[in-house]
């Protein structure tokens, strides 16, 4: 092992029921380093990053752990914390209701004579907060800042602890383009002061720009490690590394056969659910045809999710006005109920809060939101349900040995293909789909991708809302843009590109 090599994991090897996880895996991360693991959904990153912090212990695993020059065996992760590993999830553990201090000390008190020491721990926040370029006030509750900010919150709560190692798991997903960047910057900042970075992420321009080594796992294995300061790396051959081939186009080619106008929105007004006096959606007015994919482009807090929402059964907000027509009659659609049996689907952008319970198996998931559909008498038909999860589960290529699997085994693309089955299912005319490729790697983007294109094909109409400027351009025929809860144009494929999009989203009125 070289001297400067912190971490070097030999031999790997993770098993679940009927599952390899991991293959006699093989990582060596060099100290001071930015280190990304690049792989598919599902080819075992996360699960490798739980074996080194503890989360799987020592014992359900084989193979040597071998950090700071010495064999480590951590039985939980307050072990692998002791000795100066830190773990930040995708989903962060911060508890909305305590404070930036409460949380940045939870665990991990600052006492004196038995008893916390607020004013101590007030005050180690205050540097904490700043090592990382956060100006709040530590009194403020975790609910009341944004996820930009409450990610700074989990790093600071890492250097809390003495890091020497960080992990962090899909840092940026969730977050806008300037909080990726500003968070980007902080690694750097660590990197400077000697602290090492191992990074999963499905954003490979991000990992390009700030990693100084890159792990490829494909299917629980170690395929390669390149490094970026030899030259030669960029996205493409990251991406050939991940899924063993060559992407030649990134978005599927697809010609669409446009109908004429499905779903029309007039003037469509919502106010805020906790402020009645500001409007989130300002006389929004779109049109959907059959056959056609439309995107909707606009910066976080312009309105996109919010105007989705509330379209599907008035689920955001309270209405103050507008018209939702189909095939140019009214439609009522009060209720999630209603809007279902209007012909609408709504595909949320948070797939494990309100997507999906991941307590239920595929089966559940998927006949969940169409339950009359497999109804005999009051009660449902199991072989009706297993008969219908199992098309879909085929259809859209859900990687599981069966439909009794549950949700929260599955990768995240195979967990989004779970929500799109699930809607689907209930055979809809409209699918709205809310960031329908988060979090998910690049192979199971192009399979999302060809399944929208699938849906077009039938005579549907498709509203993709998406933070990807590039994956609303590959795939939709149209794209509207909203800033400020105002729509400010509709922009034709042929003309559009980033900065045009850019620009729009970027108005504070129509015109």
């Amino acid at each position: 092992m070289a001297d400067d090599t912190i971490l070097s994991m030999r031999g790997i090897t993770k098993e679940f029921p009927g599952v390899r996880a991991l293959d006699e895996v093989r990582l060596d991360v060099r100290r001071g380093e930015i280190h990304s693991i690049c792989g598919e959904n599902g080819a075992g990153k996360s699960t490798l990053m739980k074996v080194l912090s503890g989360v799987y212990p020592h014992g359900s695993y084989t193979g040597e752990i071998h950090f700071e020059g010495r064999e480590v065996e951590f039985k939980g992760i307050r072990d692998s914390e002791r000795a100066g590993i830190v773990i930040i999830h995708q989903e962060l553990a911060l508890i909305p209701q305590l404070s930036i201090t409460e949380n940045l000390f939870l665990g991990n008190e600052t006492s004196s004579r038995g008893a916390i020491d607020w004013l101590k721990a007030r005050r180690r926040a205050v540097e904490l907060l700043a090592n990382v370029g956060l100006h709040e006030d530590p009194d403020v509750l975790i609910r009341d800042i944004g996820i930009g900010k409450q990610q700074l919150v989990e790093i600071a709560k890492a250097l809390a602890k003495d890091v020497k190692l960080l992990i962090l798991d899909e840092p940026t997903a969730a977050l806008n383009d300037t909080d990726s960047q500003n968070l980007l910057s902080l690694l750097d900042g660590l990197r400077e002061r000697g602290i090492t970075c191992i990074m999963i992420s499905h954003k490979l321009g991000e990992i390009e720009q700030v990693s100084d080594s890159i792990t490829i796992i494909r299917d629980g294995r170690t395929i390669e490690t390149l490094d970026v300061s030899a030259g030669g790396v960029d996205e493409d051959r990251i991406i050939r590394g991940m899924v063993g081939r060559d992407l030649d186009h990134r978005y599927p080619p697809h010609e669409s056969s446009v109908g004429e106008v499905l779903l029309e929105i007039r003037d469509w007004t919502v106010a805020h659910p906790a402020d009645p006096n500001r409007l989130v959606v300002r006389g929004a007015n779109l049109t959907v045809r059959r056959g056609e994919i439309v995107g909707l482009a606009g910066l976080m807090g312009a309105g996109r999710t919010e105007l989705a929402r509330s379209v599907f059964g008035e689920s955001y907000g309270t209405k103050r006005g507008g018209t939702l027509l189909k095939d140019g009659k009214e439609i009522r659609a009060r209720n999630v109920g209603e809007a279902i049996k209007a012909g609408l689907a709504y595909v949320t952008e948070d797939r494990k809060a309100l997507g999906l319970n991941l307590l239920d198996s595929i089966k559940v998931s998927i006949t969940s939101a169409g339950l009359t559909k497999i109804r005999r008498n009051m009660a449902v038909d199991d072989n009706a349900e297993v008969v219908a999860a199992e098309r879909y589960r085929k259809s859209l290529n859900i990687k599981a040995p069966s439909v009794d699997v549950g949700v929260n085994k599955l990768s995240g693309g195979n967990q989004q293909k779970v929500v799109l089955g699930k809607w689907m299912f209930t055979e809809p005319d409209v699918l709205i789909l809310d960031e329908p490729t988060r979090g998910i790697d690049v192979g199971a983007k192009y399979e999302i991708y060809e399944i929208i294109n699938q849906l077009a094909d039938t005579g549907r109409g498709v509203l993709v809302i998406s933070s990807e400027l590039p994956e609303l351009l590959g795939i939709c025929d149209r794209i509207y843009t909203l800033s400020a809860g105002v729509i400010t144009a509709d922009v034709p494929r042929a003309d559009a590109d980033q900065e045009l999009l850019m620009r729009h989203m970027t108005q504070r009125k129509a015109g």
